[in-house]
């Protein structure tokens, strides 16, 4: 029998540094908690970079348009929503899901694209795609889908097109003011629509663009969908949720208008003016109270019924 000696047993060779590095980085995942800081810290850079000029917009259109004030609340309740729905949270992925990218490039084109055409609201829309490309990328596409509800309700921090925005404005203005003609009129007050003019004896008042009820509109749509978001309905309750926004926007306005045109012909057009601005701060309240009758409504409509062991119960009979 031949015997090996230690100088014919085979050794470990040594291992060099790249080989080291490469083995972590192909055993690593975003499973590590230190990857997904990591990760997360580098493209929080990237996009603070690259959008450091879309975000400067978005801010000063919050604060020159009061109709689009809720723009600051956007990101925090979006956030909110991730929280309250962390308990479904699938888990991070093995590794990185590389067709993240795609949505990223394509945040990057809408981005591109919306400066050529000089639409805002385009680069606005762009930093839906990218974040939702960063769940995908670092969490998978399970983290996508179970991001994908907050992450949508980024649309609403973004101011829309003026063209979209201007034919959205007129065409409240013409309904609200019909509405509004046609309470009074019922109310007994000698009111006539002239185009946006509700034309009273005393005074006539203008539905100007600032009246149009956009703030309402948008503010009201805002909160119902964050609420159906939030919180756990049935499908026919989200529905008839979302599908009373409309009615509920306009019957705030036009209830505002009514107030208004009561205060101008019956008090003074002075009383009116001044009751102009904190007229809009209490028909958001009304608005959103109208939302929470709506939702009473819908939970008293229907309650749910436990399904009963009818053999249980027969037993409990005979005992």
């Amino acid at each position: 029998m031949v015997k090996k000696s230690k100088k014919d047993a085979p050794r470990d060779l040594p291992r060099s540094s790249s080989e080291d590095v490469a083995e972590g980085a192909a055993g690593r995942s975003p499973t590590d908690p230190q990857v997904v800081l990591l990760v997360g810290v580098m493209l929080g850079a990237v996009f603070i970079v690259a959008y450091w000029r879309t975000l400067g917009i978005l801010v000063g259109a919050w604060n020159a348009h009061e109709d689009y004030l809720h723009g600051y609340l956007v990101p925090f309740l979006s956030a909110l929503m991730l929280w309250v729905r962390r308990d479904e949270f699938p888990g991070w992925g093995n590794g990185f899901a590389w067709p993240g990218l795609l949505l990223i490039l394509l945040a990057v084109a809408m981005r591109i694209a919306g400066a050529k055409v000089n639409i805002d609201a385009i680069q606005g829309w762009s930093i839906i795609p990218w974040v939702a490309g960063v769940f995908w990328l670092i969490g998978g596409w399970k983290v996508c889908v179970w991001a994908a509800p907050a992450v949508a309700f980024l649309w609403f921090m973004v101011p829309l097109p003026f063209k979209v925005e201007q034919s959205l404005r007129w065409e409240l203005q013409r309904v609200v003011t019909s509405m509004s003609c046609w309470v009074l009129q019922l109310l007994g007050e000698p009111a006539l629509a002239q185009g946006n003019v509700v034309v009273l004896p005393s005074k006539p008042l203008e539905v100007a663009e600032a009246c149009s009820g956009m703030r309402i509109f948008m503010g009201v749509f805002a909160f119902a969908v964050a609420f159906v978001i939030l919180f756990r309905r049935s499908w026919w309750e989200r529905g008839l949720l979302l599908a009373s926004v409309i009615p509920v926007a306009l019957l705030a306005n036009t209830m505002r208008i009514v107030v208004l045109a009561l205060l101008t012909e019956h008090v003074s057009p002075e009383c009116g003016n001044q009751a102009h601005e904190p007229m809009k701060l209490i028909m958001v309240v009304f608005a959103a109270l109208m939302l929470g009758l709506v939702l009473f409504y819908l939970g008293r409509l229907f309650k749910e019924v436990e399904d009963a062991d009818v053999g249980a119960i027969v037993r409990r009979s005979d005992i």
